[in-house]
């Protein structure tokens, strides 16, 4: 099933189903992240009822989305395409190459749950930052928590997936780093999920590897900059929750980012072409990041005081594939 948060003007935020170009409304008052807790059942259940018996049937373009998951308690965001590490490595002058100690464990940060985008909002350059640059990636969302879960239990842990677009201020990052801390104010003013979440049993017919043997595309301005597959993944989902989760818990609602795939950035261009390669990103740019199944991203970046908030006029739209 494919889930959206949604809004039409003045209202409140709707979980629905998409079937189409229709979306089935649940009942007022439903969250997407109320519906989890378990290995899915609750909310492949609600999905159905939705169909089945609908509270409102609304067209796919006469309404706003949101995030599908706009309030996730924790954002866990990984490194885990080889090609990505070893692109970006270049750019911070390692010409040796990946460091060992990436391939030892999948390496997360925390970053910012406050600053979720869905897939209709502007994209703000970040204060001070004149060397923007997006991610392209795709999201695990934890539907059953737990703690200490071992790789070989942890897939039915994850109730489904989105695109996420992790917007990445390069210079305040590259300078707040050399501290030998962070990522902090180089990410954490948006992170773009959505535009569906797709519940994990719809991806296993493509199931391949350490992830799904589905395509992945960026381009700005509609130019192409980085494709890759998706099961380029050098860690695999399983393994990114038992690093997570040991020692501690993953709740549900919780977001683990896959990290940039290969060629899914401006950084590695910089990296392995000089930075002559594709400028950064400014006001007035259009980024798109598609994932064959789980859909497309389109943003508009703009200033920063010139962002309106999610429930504005759209200025961009998304597209379901």
């Amino acid at each position: 099933m494919r889930f959206v948060t949604y809004t039409t003007a003045g209202s409140v935020d709707r979980v629905g189903v998409l079937s189409g170009t229709e979306i089935h409304g649940l009942d007022p008052g439903v969250t997407l992240r109320g519906l989890l807790g378990d290995d899915g059942e609750r909310l492949h259940r609600a999905g159905e009822r939705a169909l089945r018996d609908p509270r409102e049937v609304l067209v796919l373009d006469d309404v706003r989305l949101r995030a599908p998951l706009p309030d996730p308690p924790t954002v866990r965001d990984f490194m885990t395409f080889e090609r990505h590490v070893e692109g970006t490595a270049l750019l911070a002058g390692v010409a040796t190459g990946i460091p060992p100690r990436w391939y030892a464990a999948p390496t997360f940060y925390f970053t910012n749950p406050y600053a979720v985008l869905g897939p209709h909002d502007d994209v703000p350059v970040p204060p001070g930052s004149e060397l923007f640059d997006f991610e392209l990636e795709v999201a695990a969302v934890v539907g059953l928590g737990g703690r200490d879960i071992a790789a070989s239990d942890a897939e039915r842990h994850i109730v489904g997936y989105c695109l996420l677009n992790d917007w990445s201020a390069r210079d305040l990052q590259f300078d707040e780093m050399s501290v030998k801390l962070g990522p902090a104010k180089g990410k954490d003013t948006s992170l773009t999920l959505g535009p569906v979440l797709v519940t994990a049993d719809e991806l296993l017919p493509h199931r391949s590897g350490t992830a799904y043997d589905l395509g992945m595309s960026a381009a700005v301005n509609g130019v192409v900059v980085g494709t890759d597959r998706w099961d380029s993944m050098h860690f695999s989902y399983a393994e990114m929750i038992e690093y997570a989760s040991r020692g501690t818990e993953v709740r549900p609602g919780d977001v683990l980012g896959s990290g940039t795939c290969g060629g899914g950035c401006l950084a590695e261009s910089w990296g392995r072409a000089g930075w002559a390669a594709h400028p950064s990103l400014q006001p007035g740019d259009t980024v798109t990041v598609s994932v064959d199944m789980l859909g497309t991203l389109t943003s508009r970046v703009v200033a920063y005081g010139d962002r309106r908030d999610d429930q504005g006029v759209s200025c961009q739209g998304s597209e379901l594939v």
